[in-house]
C-alpha cells in the first residue's frame, strides 16, 4: 500500500503542467496574426473573407517566393540584399527575350540569370570571404545597372497574353501566383524538414565549424542556399512582370527588406540554425494584414515604415529570448 501511496505521490509531482512562458513562445506569431486579423475584422465586416484572402494571397505572392529563398540563406547565417535588383533583371531578360525566343523559353532565361547572380553571391562570400553583407550589395548594385542598361531604364510594354499567365485567376478568383507561393512553401518546409540537404543548412547555420568537421561541405551548401535565392527572386520577377503586364526595370526596390523582415517575423534567427519556412509564410501574410489594416485607417506608408522597423526589432529580441531559453534548457 506505501509503494502505491508513493507511485501516487510521484505521479502527482510529475503530471504536466500547462507552461504560458513556453506557449508564448511557441505561438506568439500566431497570436499576433489572430490579433490583427481580429483588429482587421473590426474594421471592416469584408476584412475576414474568403476573397479578401485571395486577395492577399496575390498581393503577397512576389515577396513571398523571395522570402521563401531569403529563409533558406538566413538559415546558413546569411543575407541577400540583392533580391530586387535580381527580380528587376530577371523580368527584364524575361521581357526582352520573348520575341526571340517565346515565352517558356525566356521565362527560362530570366531564371538562369536569377541563378547565375545567385552563384556569384555565393561564390564571392565562401571564395573570396567577403561578408555576405558586402557582396550582395554589390550585387544589388550591379543587376540594377544591368536591368537598367538593358533597356536604358525604359520599361518594356506588350508582352503577349501566354506571359500573363502568372498574373490571372483560376476560376475567376484564385490567383495563380499565390498557388505558386503556396506550392513553392510547401516544398520547401518538405525540404527542410526532411531531407539531408535540410539537416545540413541547419546545422551549418547552428555551427559552422563543427559541420565542417563533421563532414559537410559549407562553403558548397552555403552557394546551393544563394542559388536559391537567386532563382526565386527570378521567379518572383516574373511574377510581378506577368501580372503588370510589363517588364519595369525598376521594380522590387527595397523588396529586399520585406523579404528580411518577413523572414524574421516567421521566427527565423538572422544568427542562423533557428526557423523555417513555415513561419516565413505567416510572417508575410501578416505583413500584409498590417499593411491592409494601415489602408483601411488611412494612415500614411510613413508610418507603416515605422511600425515595420519597431515589429522587426521586437521580432529579433524575441527571437534572442527563445534561443537564449532553448540554451539554457540543453
Amino acid at each position: 500500500m506505501e509503494h502505491i501511496r508513493e507511485a501516487g505521490t510521484t505521479a502527482k509531482k510529475t503530471a504536466p503542467s500547462f507552461d504560458l512562458g513556453k506557449f508564448l513562445r511557441k505561438y506568439n506569431l500566431f497570436l499576433l496574426l489572430a490579433v490583427f486579423v481580429a483588429i482587421g475584422s473590426a474594421l471592416s465586416p469584408k476584412f475576414f473573407s474568403v476573397q479578401n484572402f485571395l486577395n492577399l494571397l496575390q498581393q503577397s505572392a512576389v515577396v513571398g517566393i523571395i522570402s521563401i529563398g531569403m529563409t533558406f540563406v538566413i538559415i546558413v547565417a546569411g543575407i541577400d540584399l540583392s533580391v530586387g535588383s535580381v527580380l528587376a533583371l530577371a523580368g527584364m531578360v524575361t521581357a526582352l527575350a520573348i520575341p526571340y525566343t517565346g515565352v517558356f523559353v525566356a521565362i527560362l532565361l530570366g531564371i538562369v540569370a536569377g541563378v547565375a547572380m545567385g552563384f556569384i553571391n555565393g561564390w564571392v562570400t565562401t571564395k573570396l570571404k567577403v561578408p555576405a553583407f558586402i557582396a550582395t550589395m554589390a550585387m544589388m548594385v550591379a543587376a540594377r545597372g544591368l536591368a537598367l542598361l538593358f533597356t536604358d531604364g525604359k520599361p518594356v510594354y506588350n508582352l503577349p497574353p501566354a506571359m500573363r499567365f502568372f498574373g490571372q485567376n483560376l476560376f475567376d478568383r484564385i490567383p495563380v501566383s499565390g498557388i505558386v507561393w503556396i506550392v513553392l512553401t510547401i516544398l520547401a518546409v518538405l525540404v527542410l524538414r526532411y531531407t539531408t540537404f535540410g539537416r545540413k543548412l541547419y546545422a551549418i547555420g547552428g555551427n559552422p565549424q563543427s559541420a565542417h568537421l563533421s563532414g559537410i561541405e559549407v562553403n558548397r551548401y552555403i552557394t546551393y542556399t544563394y542559388v536559391i535565392c537567386g532563382a526565386l527572386s527570378a521567379l518572383a520577377g516574373i511574377v510581378l512582370a506577368s501580372w503588370l503586364t510589363v517588364g519595369q526595370p525598376t521594380a522590387g526596390k527595397s523588396i529586399e527588406l520585406d523579404a528580411i523582415a518577413a523572414v524574421v517575423l516567421g521566427g527565423t534567427s538572422l544568427f542562423g540554425g533557428v526557423g523555417g519556412v513555415g513561419g516565413t509564410f505567416v510572417g508575410v501574410l501578416l505583413m500584409s494584414i498590417i499593411t491592409n489594416i494601415f489602408n483601411l485607417l488611412g494612415l500614411s506608408s510613413y508610418y507603416q515604415s515605422i511600425f515595420m522597423g519597431v515589429i522587426i526589432v521586437l521580432a529579433l529580441v524575441l527571437n534572442r529570448f527563445v534561443i537564449s531559453k532553448q540554451t539554457k534548457k540543453a
